[in-house]
């Protein structure tokens, strides 16, 4: 695989960053996840658009225009050869003296683009199945803090509740906010339904998730109502179906939340009908820029 560092598209083992770089002292930087179907780049656009509203938030000025990154994206996949990948952007403040301002970097912004082969971040299995989740004792960041809608380098109270469900020997923690309300999954946005309605927090908690708003059209489409509202653990517990959306992990039905099953313990006729309209809206023209023309 090569990478795309800085303009250049070198070997994987040889795409290397100073040790004095910013986005490692101190997670200082913003990135995408993004991905491909069946030579198509899903929701491209809309996905430059949180990156750039990311570091605009951190004060970051990207050094590549976004239709350059686009074309630095779409040239990295055909470098690589692939239809269908997780394509993960990358830029750091660049390499700085050990303080944290940011004034103390020389040098431009470093831009990465990495691209791999990818499927699906839990395997079809785990996916039809359903997920065994908890929720997690570290709670999400308030947005009086940092919002929620940036998305940094910074993703340490993410591993944290990751870390809690890899004890736990579950597929998915679910992090409540600081009001106790059910705000994100380690990765993931949050759907629950109830009496054949959809509800998923407001982005005021959470990463505004391109596959959660996409999730959010197709169940309109289908007259399903969406309610964007705070609900509390009660509800996550009592849902009749519960999914987690994001663009590794698509649309994931949860069937256990800290042991209790979710409806009757199985995939759900609402969730598996969002899936399966899902997959027909990827990969094609209407909603994916071409990889190759």
């Amino acid at each position: 695989m090569k990478v795309y560092l800085n303009g250049q598209f070198v070997p994987e083992e040889e795409a290397k960053i100073s040790v004095f770089d910013h986005g490692l002292l101190y997670g200082d930087g913003v990135f995408e996840g993004i991905r491909a179907y069946d030579g198509y780049l899903f929701k491209l656009n809309r996905h430059l658009d949180r990156l750039y509203d990311s570091a605009k938030a951190i004060a970051l000025d990207i050094p590549l225009s976004k239709s350059e990154m686009a074309q630095a994206i779409l040239e990295t996949l055909r470098v690589n050869r692939l239809r269908s990948s997780y394509i993960r952007p990358v830029v750091t403040r660049g390499p700085g003296d050990l303080g944290i301002d940011p004034r103390r970097c020389y040098g431009k912004p470093s831009v990465i683009i990495i691209a791999k082969e990818w499927r699906s971040l839990y395997g079809e299995e785990v996916s039809q199945r359903g997920l065994k989740t908890i929720v997690a004792s570290t709670r999400a960041r308030p947005p009086d803090t940092l919002s929620p809608s940036i998305k940094s380098l910074n993703y340490l109270n993410n591993i944290m509740a990751r870390v809690e469900a890899n004890y736990a020997g579950a597929d998915e923690a679910i992090m409540l906010d600081t009001h106790g309300f059910v705000a994100e999954g380690s990765a993931d946005n949050v759907f629950i339904v109830k009496r054949g309605q959809l509800s998923t927090p407001p982005t005021v908690a959470c990463l505004p998730g391109i596959t959660r708003e996409t999730v959010i059209e197709l169940a309109r489409t289908e007259k399903i109502l969406v309610n964007e509202e705070f609900f509390t653990l009660s509800a996550l517990y009592s849902a009749d179906e519960c999914f987690i959306t994001g663009t590794a992990a698509e649309i994931a039905p949860i069937i256990e939340i800290d042991h209790r099953p979710v409806g009757m313990g199985k995939l759900g006729p609402i969730t598996q009908k969002l899936i399966q309209k899902f997959r027909t809206i990827t990969g094609i023209p209407a909603t994916g820029t071409p990889i190759y023309e």
